[in-house]
């Protein structure tokens, strides 16, 4: 059975912002402030790059196999009441 944190859908909302869905049903928004965009997220900063975001296996990735660890997502999500603002 696959894990309650796993990722069933992303969206993003607006530029460097997505919101989530988890499979246990937990939504939440994650904000990547520009802090984020550094080595191999550099990339991201663009926002045709940052909207080629998809969820695989249960994760949310982008393209040259970047991704965010679900399981962490998802604890700061339910810990920051709804939304998790990443700065690095």
């Amino acid at each position: 059975m696959a894990a309650y944190w796993r990722v069933t859908e992303v969206s993003v909302i607006e530029d460097h912002a997505v919101r989530v869905r988890f499979k246990d049903g937990l939504e939440g928004v994650v904000r990547f402030l520009p802090g984020f965009f550094r080595c191999v997220f550099s990339h991201l900063s663009d926002p045709a790059q940052f909207r080629q975001i998809k969820v695989e296996a249960g994760a949310v990735t982008w393209p040259c196999e970047l991704d965010l660890a679900p399981d962490a997502m998802h604890e700061e999500i339910k810990q920051r009441g709804g939304e998790w603002v990443v700065e690095k």
